[in-house]
């Protein structure tokens, strides 16, 4: 049977990063070395992206020529054609619609953060602050905002998150950059603020020594569910964000409870939206 393309699935994010433009150039020179270049990502980090498209659309796109008097190349598929003229028509029509609603005060937003769908509860608007990269990981420094930060008495909250270098090149990260944050409530551990960290400090070194960092952001609770494998709270951050996590069972708190929120900055995903 042949491989049905799965256009949904190519293109539920392509629109949102570098995806669709990589393939694209390949199309134009018939080259991934000089399809990253004209993107501006690095040949490692094109074979990423080519890889992933791939794996959505669920067929090949692109055909590899090895070798021969021009050192060979790529071209692509009926597939890869069909891909780029979906892409081309969704924003096309993705256009049109966003054009009706971008500068309403409330739609606008509210259509960029709805543009992902997920299955992690905790997602919010933030900016990057800067890059730090470290080795093939890149660690980006995010603030919460922009919109929330004019109603701020104090320096909004801020955390990180450790992408690879591909990734980073992938979504064009840089500073001033407006992203969605997004992590599962699972991954969110709840503590009462001032209480010493639940980590051991043997597990805290290892953490470190492995490249891990832990974020912690000072919150009010607002809502605790009890439960026997642990205690869901949600809580309300400095700007008027919501977070829901995890607490241990029995742990005592109460709505107006001061607590902490932790969680590694490797839990933490970033996504962007074409708004």
């Amino acid at each position: 049977m042949p491989v049905s393309l799965s256009l949904s699935d190519a293109l539920g994010h392509a629109l949102t990063d570098k995806r669709i433009d990589i393939l694209r150039q390949i199309g134009a020179c018939g080259s991934i070395s000089q399809a990253a270049r004209a993107v501006g990502v690095s040949y490692k980090a094109a074979w990423q992206a080519l890889d992933t498209l791939t794996n959505l659309a669920g067929t090949p796109l692109v055909a590899r020529a090895v070798g021969g008097a021009g050192g060979g190349g790529a071209q692509l598929t009926d597939a890869g054609r069909e891909l780029l003229a979906a892409a081309d028509a969704m924003a096309q029509a993705r256009g049109a619609v966003l054009s009706r609603w971008q500068a309403t005060p409330h739609a606008g937003p509210a259509l960029a953060r709805l543009a992902v769908r997920t299955s992690m509860r905790n997602q919010m608007p933030a900016v990057v602050q800067r890059l730090e990269v470290l080795g093939q990981i890149v660690r980006v420094h995010l603030q919460i905002g922009p919109n929330q930060a004019p109603l701020l008495a104090d320096a909004p909250p801020t955390f990180a998150s450790r992408i690879t270098r591909e990734s980073a090149e992938l979504l064009g990260l840089q500073p001033g950059l407006a992203v969605q944050v997004l992590c599962k409530a699972t991954a969110v551990r709840v503590e009462r603020a001032g209480e010493p960290p639940v980590s051991s400090a043997s597990a805290v070194a290892v953490l470190a020594q492995a490249g891990h960092g832990t974020c912690r952001l000072p919150a009010k609770a607002v809502r605790v569910v009890r439960g026997e494998s642990g205690d869901e709270v949600s809580a309300q951050l400095a700007a008027g964000l919501s977070m829901v996590g995890f607490a241990s069972p029995g742990s005592g708190l109460r709505a107006g409870s001061r607590v902490d929120l932790v969680l590694e900055e490797n839990a933490v995903v970033l996504a962007l939206t074409d708004i």
